[in-house]
């Protein structure tokens, strides 16, 4: 199974109460579990009844997410985004954060920043972002705001 292809899957976008539960799964699995993440960290204010995600199915399994945070006007800040550990290395999380930033089109967004872990800074910078200001700590992580313009 965790050799499924990423064109077998299916993607959906929303806020219903199911998909944050797939959603909450995925980080849940990821960050808190396998990462040691503090869970009052990882599930914060962010997340709420109107907070947009985007989930990558197996079928009815959730492998990967992201989350949808629309800065101001024209800025999305994707976020949280996790891929299980057997559907890594199969180009999800460019997946998903592709998803997020077509989904940021459609709301008028230009401007993506994503506030990702020193370690992500190389993943995000292939999908055309760049570093911006000094790095600082997250939850204890160190992390790097990195921006791309949306075309």
């Amino acid at each position: 199974m965790g050799n499924t292809g990423s064109n077998d899957l299916s993607v959906h976008i929303g806020s219903e109460k199911w998909h944050q539960a797939a959603a909450y799964f995925v980080r849940m699995k990821v960050f808190v579990l396998e990462r040691d993440i503090a869970i009052q960290d990882e599930f914060d204010s962010e997340d709420h009844d109107e907070t947009v995600y985007v989930v990558l199915y197996d079928n009815d399994k959730p492998v990967a997410t992201g989350r949808f945070i629309q800065m101001d006007e024209g800025t999305v800040r994707p976020g949280r985004i996790a891929v299980l550990n057997d559907y890594r290395g199969k180009g999800l999380g460019e997946r998903v954060v592709k998803e997020l930033e077509a989904y940021a089109r459609t709301r008028g967004c230009r401007t993506s920043k994503i506030h990702g872990e020193m370690s992500a800074a190389p993943f995000y910078e292939k999908l055309g972002y760049t570093r911006e200001g000094e790095t600082y700590l997250e939850d204890g992580v160190p992390c790097i705001t990195l921006k791309k313009v949306l075309i």
